[in-house]
């Protein structure tokens, strides 16, 4: 089993504690032991006999380290862009001018549904590999913009080949068909449903680790909703929510009453709502794009008050966020939502584990993932100064990348 010391780390964020002057031994693709360099152990029994015999020594040279980042929310698996309709909405044209002048979700399905599978792959690859190299080392991946069941299954196997690939980031994947109705169903929502039910023990077998639902009053309503995650869940899925109801409909509550693994955007919340997470403690994940985009503000702060885990995305997608920067997501969580740079690192770490259950990393501790990075700078505090700050060095499971 390989041994590797990490030494000289100037300040050691572990995701929950501060530790200066500290050191990481990592079994394989484990962490054996952290802790402050004046208390190395000479010996770790059943780990290193000795020290100095470490496979490898590196120097992080008085540098900040922290957990892998972890994103909670993407829409990776895309063809072409949407630059076009992104300039419209910056000058004021509304939803539906941009969907008379083709643009909307359902460009991105044409033009996905019209790529071949290899062009796709070699997309959906080069963009994975900007978030391991920014220092995101888990990725939530969703499926779609296919709409149609080998399209949307054909995404998952994708997604699952491309994290066994050097270079890449681990993958959450996320069976995402119901994000829209596609134009073969228009005026059968119900029938769309249906079918995307259908599909899900095979996405389960495809390896998808979740199942997301689109609930506002365009999309899917409550009720769809619930039905599809109850059929994800009679599948293995965890359940995922896009609540981002305009006008709101309940969608909160109810996920919150099923329990679901996440409940993602939450554009619009009362008091009830909060109360309902507080109870069921459904983590919550947040993207500052996304709130940048719709020009609205989550109750971050209350729920943060409430006891609700939060966890943070980019919200990367082919309309709202090129971004695959959770560096700057960071920045941009302490700047919009008032968070402090710890709060909004735990968002980014351990708060993305924990939405999406994924409790072997987010954490610099004994028996977690080596999932490591190193900041170019020498201070956490940075995160609020550089609004993108870049990643020097990052280790996956023990091994550097970069």
């Amino acid at each position: 089993m390989t041994v590797r010391l990490l030494t000289n780390i100037g300040r050691l964020w572990t995701g929950t504690d501060l530790i200066s002057n500290a050191a990481i031994i990592v079994q394989h693709d484990r962490i054996a032991w952290v802790g402050p360099a004046s208390e190395l152990p000479q010996s770790i029994p059943g780990v290193i006999d000795n020290i100095v015999d470490a496979d490898k020594i590196e120097n992080a040279g008085g540098g900040l380290v922290t957990p892998g980042l972890i994103d909670a929310h993407t829409h990776p698996v895309y063809a072409g862009n949407r630059w076009a309709e992104v300039m419209m909405r910056s000058s004021g044209a509304s939803d539906a001018e941009i969907t008379a002048a083709g643009g909307g979700v359902a460009s991105t399905v044409t033009v996905t549904r019209g790529t071949d599978p290899w062009t796709l792959c070699n997309d959906v690859r080069d963009r994975l590999r900007h978030w391991l190299l920014w220092g995101t080392t888990t990725v939530e991946a969703k499926t779609g913009y296919h709409l149609t069941r080998d399209g949307e299954l054909a995404d998952v196997r994708l997604l699952r080949s491309l994290e066994e690939e050097p270079g890449m980031p681990r993958l959450h994947v996320t069976f995402f068909a119901a994000h829209a109705v596609p134009p073969e169903y228009f005026g059968r929502p119900r029938d769309y449903v249906q079918a995307v039910g259908s599909w899900l023990g095979d996405a389960a077998q495809a390896g998808a680790d979740g199942v997301d639902v689109y609930c506002d009053s365009r999309q899917f309503t409550p009720e769809d909703a619930r039905w599809l995650l109850s059929m994800g869940r009679s599948n293995g899925l965890q359940t995922r929510m896009h609540a981002c109801a305009k006008p709101r409909h309940g969608a909160v509550r109810m996920a919150a009453d099923m329990q679901c693994s996440s409940v993602d955007l939450l554009h619009e919340t009362d008091d009830d709502d909060l109360l309902a997470l507080a109870k069921s403690s459904t983590p919550v994940v947040i993207c500052p794009t996304a709130s940048m985009y719709e020009r609205r503000t989550p109750p971050v702060r209350s729920l943060l008050d409430h006891g609700v885990p939060v966890a943070l995305g980019t919200d990367h997608n082919p309309a709202q966020s090129g971004s695959t920067m959770m560096s700057l997501v960071i920045s941009m969580a302490i700047s919009l939502y008032g968070l402090s740079v710890h709060e909004a690192l735990r968002a980014a770490t351990v708060g993305g584990a924990t939405a999406l259950n994924a409790h072997d990393r987010g954490l610099i501790a004994p028996g977690r993932l080596a999932d490591i990075v190193q900041w170019d700078a020498d201070h956490e505090g940075a995160f609020a100064w550089a609004h993108g700050l870049k990643a020097m060095r990052v280790w996956r499971g023990g091994e550097n990348i970069r």
